[in-house]
């Protein structure tokens, strides 16, 4: 009666020949109402039991999905007479989500739980990998990647430790050692002792450069400071010789190992080693000439990049430089942003502040430092 109530006054607009316009949509034709008797028959709520957690749903939001257990008439070998529920013996924290992909029609990645039990629950209850939305898809392959590669390197790792080595030549034998130092005790030591030197050396630069002495006239003022690579400049010559040797003796090992020799020296970490210890070199035939003295300590600077030489004794790192060099194209957009950014901003900033006396913003260019700094400390 009611349902007929609301459709009453539309019947005798249509009789005089007016369709009011209405913005709410139209109340359900009486003739299409279902009566309660017909809801009961069409659904019933269904009860399932995880691990002792209830779930309540209705069966028609089951038999949306036929094809998967719950849907399906499989999930009747589940079923207890007594409590009148479905049992499953699986985690109820997971099911969550497959009770709310029944529910809505999409399938979400939970990003803080285990992929590897969430794909046997996905399997358990027929749900296809497939079915993940599209906004959890991406972090769902990503994580799924993630973990087949540390399978493989755990598989690797375990192979390389259960194999039986053929007869290999003493190339081989130093190469297999350099690319896996825990495979013998002699590689492991070496590859301590580098990483020690390496330590040493990035060390030495920094401490060569802090003030250890200073000079102070009768007046109380200091007139010069003098560095500690200055004051005990041969101390400093015999720790970087040292740190050197090591180096050069480390590469040229690997070079003479490498499986090829040419692939070997165009590498990453090849041209690393190179740009370490080369400088070193240059500067003793520089020492002794005074009219490139000054080159002299401009190789010095390029010391600094002996600290890359860690990436080879840390895999953190290495997996970073991998990331870094998938995403070039992502980070050369946001340089590329940002560039564009600091241009519009500095050139506001210069026509702003142009007719102002005694401005810091003489140019664009000038306003470039105060743009960046801006940019990249308050934001």
């Amino acid at each position: 009666m009611e349902s007929m109530a609301a459709w009453l006054p539309f019947a005798r607009a249509a009789a005089i020949g007016w369709v009011p316009l209405s913005r709410q949509p139209l109340p359900a034709s009486p003739l299409d109402l279902p009566s309660k008797e017909k809801l009961k028959i069409r659904d019933e709520k269904v009860t399932i039991n995880v691990s002792g957690r209830r779930f309540q749903t209705w069966k028609m939001t089951l038999e949306k999905f036929p094809e998967t257990l719950l849907g399906g008439k499989e999930k009747d070998f589940f079923y207890d007479d007594q409590s009148h529920e479905y049992f499953f013996d699986r985690d109820p924290d997971l099911f969550r989500h497959i009770l709310s992909f029944y529910r809505t029609g999409k399938l979400h990645f939970p990003k803080n739980e285990c992929l590897t039990a969430f794909e046997d629950e996905l399997a358990f209850f027929g749900i296809m990998s497939e079915m993940i939305s599209d906004c959890c898809y991406e972090d769902y392959k990503d994580k799924k990647r993630e973990n087949q590669e540390r399978l493989m390197e755990e598989h690797s790792d375990t192979d390389s430790k259960n194999a039986i080595l053929p007869n290999l030549d003493i190339r081989e034998k130093m190469w297999r050692a350099f690319e896996n130092p825990h495979s013998s005790t002699p590689a492991l030591a070496f590859y301590y002792v580098t990483g020690f030197f390496i330590a040493i050396s990035v060390l030495s630069n920094v401490v060569e450069t802090v003030s250890c002495k200073t000079i102070v006239s009768i007046e109380g003022t200091v007139t010069q400071s003098i560095t500690c690579g200055d004051l005990y400049d041969i101390q400093f010559f015999v720790v970087d010789t040292a740190c050197v040797i090591i180096f050069t003796i480390e590469y040229l090992l690997r070079l003479y190992a490498a499986p090829n020799r040419y692939k070997f020296m165009r590498s990453v970490m090849s041209i690393i080693d190179v740009v370490a210890i080369l400088p070193y070199y240059i500067g003793l035939g520089l020492q002794g000439n005074k009219d490139v003295s000054g080159a002299f300590v401009t190789l010095r600077v390029f010391r600094v990049f002996r600290i890359f030489k860690f990436s080879r004794h840390s895999q953190g790192l290495r997996i970073l430089g991998y990331t870094l060099k998938s995403c070039a194209s992502e980070l050369g957009f946001l340089v590329f942003s940002l560039a564009m950014a600091i241009v519009i901003f500095a050139t506001i900033m210069y026509y702003c502040e142009k007719k102002v006396y005694s401005t810091s913003f003489t140019s664009i260019p000038a306003a470039f430092w105060y743009t960046i700094v801006t940019m990249t400390t308050l934001g």
